[in-house]
């Protein structure tokens, strides 16, 4: 074992701990208050709307997998159509969902089906609102365009992996009529500005990967934040600790 694959396993280690220590306390009701987030609040509007009114609502995955260096982004995305799968369920409706990847959309598909909770005539009669696009991101975003002309949504989100293609569909929702009320998230800097313009409430960088602790609020997800923020501080020490060494010439 090399000294830097030690060194990561040290720090998934501590990081470990750290998510358990935290989630204990969660559970314990020692909790801190979460920054409020707009997105975050904007979404839980939007389940409540397909919960009590029974609106519909489209969810893109977007080119990502989770098998690749996009599999937090999918997942991210995932842990949102749960939480929305979830209370549109309580209407016996779901989300239209399109994914780019086969897997993510085999995961979609398995996630809106365990929102029933076994109810087999809810999900035959949703079983095609999941759907595979291509994994050519223009061919995906045609496609995306092509589902929010069809389909009866009135909200719009894109939570997952996108390049330039994210514009095409941001802008799709905006020339809907009525626009659709539309939450984004991105982590590349690239589509950060397309966020911006579809989206002013939009998640921005690693401010999705908290869809967890912020919707469904499980001690596990909060303990996982609070664990990153423990560790930045560490690592700030641990960098600051090592330039003082260096500028004096201890070591």
């Amino acid at each position: 074992m090399t000294p830097l694959t030690a060194f990561g396993l040290m720090i998934l280690l501590v990081f470990a701990v750290l998510i358990l220590f935290f989630a204990t306390r969660v559970k314990a009701a020692r909790a801190p208050e979460l920054r409020a987030i707009a997105a975050f609040d904007k979404l839980k509007t939007v389940a409540t709307e397909m919960k009590t009114a029974g609106s519909g609502a489209h969810l893109a995955l977007g080119t990502g997998g989770i098998t690749d260096v996009s599999t937090a982004e999918t997942l991210a995305g995932v842990e949102v159509l749960s939480y929305m799968a979830e209370h549109a369920a309580q209407s016996k409706a779901a989300p239209v969902v399109t994914a780019a990847d086969p897997a993510a959309t085999l995961l979609a598909q398995h996630t809106v089906r365990n929102a029933f909770h076994g109810d087999k005539a809810a999900i035959e009669a949703t079983g095609s609102n999941v759907r595979w696009i291509s994994p050519q991101p223009a061919a995906y975003a045609a496609g995306v365009m092509g589902t929010l002309s069809r389909e009866d949504v009135q909200h719009n989100v894109l939570i997952g992996k996108f390049g330039d293609e994210f514009l095409l569909m941001g802008e799709a929702g905006y020339r809907h009529r009525p626009p659709l009320t539309t939450v984004a998230a991105a982590t590349d800097p690239n589509v950060l500005p397309y966020v911006m313009a579809t989206s002013p409430d939009g998640l921005w960088g690693e401010e999705m990967f908290a869809a967890g602790a912020y919707l469904s609020e499980k001690p596990v997800h909060i303990g996982s934040l609070l664990a990153q923020d423990a560790l930045r501080w560490v690592i700030g020490l641990v960098i600051l600790g090592g330039v003082i060494i260096k500028a004096f010439g201890v070591w």
